[in-house]
């Protein structure tokens, strides 16, 4: 097969790559009785469960200065506050 143009590649990072992994057998039976696309599914439901680990760390890294700064805005408010029209 032919590479593609270099236009169409897609960007770094973005390939698929086949791995090895373990299902239910009657979850999987059950799936390709559906016609459902295992490696699609998997990797939608993969990708949501990192975006909420990574910002689930996220809060936790950053959760002394989240604290700092409610305290802040609750001593003195919000910045600009004064001047808000609503």
């Amino acid at each position: 097969m032919p590479a593609l143009p270099h236009t169409e590649r897609p960007p770094s990072g973005t390939g698929k790559r086949a791995i090895n992994l373990s299902l239910s057998s009657d979850v999987l039976l059950a799936a390709k009785q559906l016609d459902i696309n295992i490696s699609k599914v998997c990797d939608q439901h993969l990708r949501l469960v990192v975006q909420r680990e990574q910002e689930r760390q996220w809060r936790e890294n950053h959760a002394d200065f989240i604290a700092a700064y409610n305290q802040t805005i609750a001593a003195e408010g919000l910045p600009l506050d004064e001047w808000k029209s609503f």
